[in-house]
């Protein structure tokens, strides 16, 4: 894994100024925090010419590796620490064969080496917490065992704040850390355990970032969907496949397409019955044939999208129209298909709302609070239809809060919505209180 799967020009201008500045390595000897010893190496490293240190770290390797994160572990002033970060990272950068010297520290301290790197994590100067994240991705990535949760568990905190960060700097070193630690199934498990990362990864997406941003989060979302548990909830926790088709369909790289279908073939393959209706609501089918029309240098994309294709055709041909409603419903995208307005296929499915205890029903009316117009005007709609041809209903509608809501509606900034609200409370209110 080498440093330089972590680019940040941010990171690259701010370490050039961070080599050429000073750093009191006598004060710190003569107030006793660095000994004779340490300050004769470091002094030999210190603002000197790349080739001079490229030949020091050749024959005293290991000597720098743990000086360096001895220093860390013991000095805490930030233009210190922003020096020892650079010297450090120098040292990784296209060597990747010094890795296993940084690790070995841990044979002369136990705390070596991600005890102080994780302390930096928390500073408050943006470049030591972000050259930290890059030195510990480089660390932690390289691992030949599974990585401890006392190391890992701390950083993936720090990574979800970052990714939900303001800051472009940030979100973009965030992105590229989970884009190399999630390869780990360990790192995987972990993610999902983090809301705070998925929930990031979908505000960057909905913002409409450029294509490597967009390509690198999703493909983070990629990884993330060989889990088992991901493959199963992720559409229902976070809305990911009509976003991701979104992305998708404004597209130009063909890199972001490709790395979408292989996330979508993920989740037909890993979880169908939870994912495959929910991509036939958002249209998955038309656009994965649409696609298919295209000509793609990459071969893969083919593969792929042809199993997208094949199993959604599957999925669509065995799809009954309650099915198609309660797929539609699931998703919590409702828009004006056909059979909202189909009188019969309200008078043969009404009643089958109350089903597991009213499930269905209870959807419904919890998308009565849905910041999309078109959603809402639908739903509500359908709950109209619902005591149409259910007259008990209304007592159930009552009890479960649609009425209330429905009526509130009546005053919504939206004529579409004010007019089926109407509708259905005059529903609501016109039928006798059947079985009461």
């Amino acid at each position: 894994m080498s440093l330089s799967l972590v680019l940040n020009a941010h990171l690259d201008e701010s370490s050039a100024k961070i080599r050429s500045k000073p750093v009191p390595w006598e004060g710190y000897q003569r107030a006793e925090l660095v000994t004779s010893e340490e300050l004769a190496l470091i002094k030999k490293v210190d603002r000197q010419p790349r080739a001079k240190v490229e030949s020091i770290l050749l024959s005293d390797g290991q000597t720098y590796a743990l000086l360096y994160l001895r220093l860390l572990k013991k000095l805490q002033r930030v233009d210190t620490m922003q020096c020892l970060l650079v010297l450090i990272a120098d040292a990784l950068l296209d060597h990747d064969e010094r890795i296993p010297l940084f690790a070995r520290a841990a044979q002369s301290d136990p705390d070596l080496p991600y005890a102080p790197l994780i302390r930096t994590l928390e500073a408050q100067d943006d470049f030591v917490q972000l050259k930290s994240a890059q030195i510990l991705t480089v660390l932690l990535s390289s691992e030949s065992t599974p990585l401890q949760h006392q190391h890992l568990q701390p950083f993936l905190k720090v990574l979800s704040s970052l990714v939900q960060s303001q800051s472009q700097n940030k979100r973009d070193v965030a992105v590229q850390c989970l884009e190399s630690l999630l390869a780990r199934p360990e790192c995987r498990r972990a993610v999902w355990a983090i809301p705070g990362i998925l929930a990031g990864f979908v505000e960057i997406l909905r913002h409409k970032p450029g294509p490597q941003m967009s390509y690198q989060v999703i493909f983070c979302i990629w990884l993330l969907s060989f889990e088992q548990d991901v493959a199963e909830q992720i559409n229902k926790k976070y809305d990911i496949i009509p976003l991701l088709i979104t992305v998708a369909q404004a597209a130009v790289k063909e890199k972001v397409i490709r790395v979408i279908i292989a996330t979508f073939s993920n989740l037909i393959t890993k979880a169908p019955s939870e994912n495959l209706p929910a991509m036939l609501v958002a249209q998955l089918l038309p656009f994965s044939k649409n696609l298919l029309t295209r000509k793609w240098s990459d071969e893969d994309i083919l593969e792929d999208l042809q199993y997208v294709r094949d199993e959604l055709e599957r999925n669509f041909e065995s799809l009954t129209t309650y099915d198609e409603y309660m797929s539609e419903l699931a998703s919590g995208h409702l828009s004006w298909t056909p059979v909202h307005e189909s009188d019969a296929f309200w008078r043969e499915n009404a009643s089958r709302l109350n089903d597991r205890d009213y499930e269905q029903l209870k959807t419904l009316i919890g998308l009565l609070s849905s910041d999309d117009p078109i959603v809402l005007a639908v739903a509500v709609h359908d709950l109209g239809q619902y005591v149409k041809h259910y007259e008990r209903g209304k007592r159930i509608i009552t009890d479960l809060g649609g009425k209330a809501r429905a009526m509130e509606l009546m005053t919504h900034e939206d004529p579409d919505v004010r007019y089926h609200a109407l509708l259905s409370v005059q529903e609501l209110v016109s039928h006798p209180w059947s079985a009461v």
